[in-house]
């Protein structure tokens, strides 16, 4: 096949992990007989710097009319100011919204030779494969809001969701829970908040069309805990914006370091933003110590879900986890006696393997 593809590598490590994503995509492409094409464009912090725009309008029209999107991360402490009125995050937001990207995918899986990286027990970790469903256009990002002014010192920010909002993502969550264990959560605040009885009422509503999918309400603070005590139990997680933000930073200490968590931005077609769950890191940027696997990974849902490419997405996390298992680890994931690489040989190991 023919696809486009536009890179965002934004701010710090963005651009040194994005590098790395589409070595990979190279590899697949010499591999297979595919033809991608790359178009890097700016967002974030450096966007800021070049035209004044987080999200300038040629990179939004380039997202727009490409087959699928590579990104890295935005911000860094040149930007770190949460009163200015143009902010990196303001360019992924908008990203996210211009392309009406409602579904964030999170997959959450323990390499077993990588236990002993996270900060659990590892007989807690064993079966630990899941997926948290966050809905990313609505709730506290998106709502009416306030900023506190020197004349009024109060702010407000207003989670706000409609009853379609919450449809759409609880039958993603479904959809995806029938091609896996069969099994959804759906996490909300609704003893407190009117909006999480919202939620809770149309997911209730919902279930009722997927009658071979067992699911369950929890409360967020319970998931949170329940993360960490029996994460094995969770398959997918469907959540609102805030708390899968939230929830999908805590279950990265699942997998040993954030480093390891791709996720996918998807809407109604095919297009979507691919990237790792963390952020730009300035303090390694450039350094070459910063783990690439979880954009490479990244790479794997970019394959599967915007080009319809399984076997291809397979051999990716397949070449992941064979380099695991052989012992390749960055600075984030080492342990004594494994292989260290930097960031660039990490990216070199999983070409090998392909």
């Amino acid at each position: 096949m023919q696809a486009n593809i536009v890179t965002l590598p934004g701010d710090g490590i963005g651009v040194d992990v994005v590098a790395e994503g589409v070595k990979v995509l190279r590899a697949v492409a010499a591999k297979f007989g595919h033809t991608f094409t790359f178009e890097n464009h700016l967002i974030g912090g450096c966007a800021i710097d070049a035209t004044g725009d987080p999200l300038p309008a040629s990179t939004l029209d380039a997202c727009r009319h490409a087959d699928a999107v590579l990104l890295g991360a935005v911000g860094g402490p040149k930007w770190d100011d949460p009163t200015a009125k143009v902010r990196p995050e303001q360019g992924l937001l908008g990203l996210r919204q211009g392309l009406a990207l409602y579904a964030n995918l999170r997959p959450v899986q323990v390499f077993l030779e990588l236990r002993e990286a996270s900060p659990l027990r590892p007989e807690r970790l064993d079966g630990v494969d899941l997926v948290v469903v966050r809905e990313l256009t609505g709730g506290l990002y998106f709502g009416p809001r306030k900023e506190a002014t020197p004349d009024d010192m109060t702010a407000y920010d207003t989670m706000l969701y409609a009853d379609y909002e919450v449809e759409r993502i609880a039958r993603k969550a479904f959809e995806l829970a029938r091609l896996r264990r069969k099994k959804v959560t759906s996490v909300d605040k609704a003893n407190v908040l009117a909006s999480s009885r919202l939620w809770r009422r149309v997911v209730t509503a919902v279930a009722a069309d997927y009658p071979d999918v067992t699911w369950e309400s929890m409360l967020v603070d319970s998931a949170a805990m329940h993360l960490l005590r029996r994460p094995a139990d969770f398959d997918v997680i469907v959540t609102e914006n805030t708390f899968g933000d939230i929830l999908t930073d805590e279950a990265s200490m699942l997998s040993g370091s954030m480093g390891m968590l791709a996720s996918a931005s998807l809407g109604a077609g095919s297009n979507g933003v691919y990237e790792p769950i963390h952020g730009s890191a300035p303090d390694i940027a450039g350094e070459g110590i910063a783990n690439p696997l979880a954009t490479i990974l990244s790479v794997a849902l970019l394959l599967r879900y915007s080009f319809g490419l399984g076997q291809e997405a397979d051999a990716v996390e397949k070449a992941v986890a064979d380099v695991i298992a052989e012992g390749y680890r960055t600075r984030d994931i080492y342990t004594a006696g494994m292989k260290r690489v930097n960031t660039e040989e990490m990216g070199a190991v999983v070409c090998q393997q392909l």
